[in-house]
């Protein structure tokens, strides 16, 4: 018997060098390290620099990634950008982290998810692959949201960052002995209703102006635990695991209040739970995976470990994935 699993060759990251602290936010409104860092487990995040754009950080991200699984660019026949800050309205932001890596040919595009958009890009590559799309694939999350923030609201500037992650997906037949290995269950989930609880208030067909980060703080804090919760226990009902069985919880990096809450909820070992929100802030889109390739890189995450996956974002949407590294 075999099975056709997406497998995780290697991961890779990117992080602007532009380090920006509470104490450098401090000077601009009004709050402090205390404030910011008791109310999200913030201590600092990246910005890119001017003139770097999500596609560069992208194609740093995408290289790194190809390094670490030794795949050559000629290999990939998929690349999957998730972002909520695209280089341009389009072309497609993917299609230029192709171009910098040289390829012609396959597909590229981006997946709009917002903070969910890494969890979207994974179920999405990996049912391209299963269905006969192509042999491997590059899944990127990668973001700029400090063009986007308002630095005069001290509710948004103060949480998010700028970076990049990837992965590199290979479709995979296995035998009876290995079928575990891989992207075993994801689901995805949305509801438009809460749309204007999480949103930018600008729009090509709108305003026709960029627009800012606008958000509800308390009400996203309040259905985030429950809808986190509800999608990952399907995926463990999907494949008979429970929160027990898992090696690692790498969860997207929005608050830390929201991922011990859900950590809790779930019957999660903290000591299980990646945590990287006090250095990068919440940078949406890449926030899962920089946080997965910062474990793979410090050896925390290692080849058979069952690692659990889980985002919510703006629209709501939100969704979980289980996979076996």
């Amino acid at each position: 018997m075999t099975l056709t699993r997406s497998v995780v060759l290697g991961s890779g990251s990117y992080l602007p060098s532009r380090v920006l602290s509470n104490a450098d936010l401090a000077k601009r409104v009004d709050t402090s390290d205390e404030w910011i860092f008791q109310r999200t487990g913030i201590r600092e995040r990246r910005i890119a620099a001017e003139g770097e754009m999500t596609s560069h950080l992208a194609l740093m991200a995408a290289r790194a990634a190809l390094a670490n699984a030794g795949v050559d660019t000629a290999d990939i026949q998929l690349i999957l950008l998730a972002t909520s800050t695209p280089d341009y309205t389009f072309p497609a932001t993917a299609v230029a982290v192709q171009a910098g890596l040289g390829i012609t040919h396959g597909a590229a595009f981006d997946v709009q998810a917002v903070c969910s958009g890494f969890v979207f890009a994974i179920a999405t590559a990996d049912a391209l692959l299963k269905a006969g799309g192509g042999k491997r694939a590059l899944v990127i999350g990668a973001e700029t949201f400090s063009r986007i923030l308002d630095w005069d609201d001290r509710s948004t500037c103060v949480l998010f960052g700028d970076g990049a992650g990837a992965v590199v997906l290979e479709a995979q037949d296995l035998g009876a002995a290995d079928t575990e290995r891989g992207v075993l269950a994801t689901r995805l989930r949305s509801d438009g209703r809460y749309q204007h609880k999480l949103y930018v208030d600008g729009g090509p067909s709108s305003t026709g102006t960029v627009g800012h980060l606008r958000m509800e703080g308390r009400e996203v804090f309040r259905h985030a635990v429950g809808m986190i919760t509800d999608v990952i226990e399907d995926v463990f009902r999907m494949t008979g695991y429970s929160a027990q069985d898992i090696q690692w919880f790498v969860p997207h990096q929005a608050n830390k209040r929201i991922i011990d809450a859900s950590a809790v909820k779930l019957g999660i070992a903290p000591d299980k739970v990646v945590i990287t929100v006090d250095r990068h802030g919440n940078t949406s889109a890449a926030s899962i995976p920089l946080a997965l390739d910062a474990a793979v890189a410090d050896g925390r995450i290692k080849r058979g470990d069952l690692i659990l996956l889980e985002a919510m974002g703006g629209g709501f949407t939100w969704g979980a994935t289980l996979l076996r590294w």
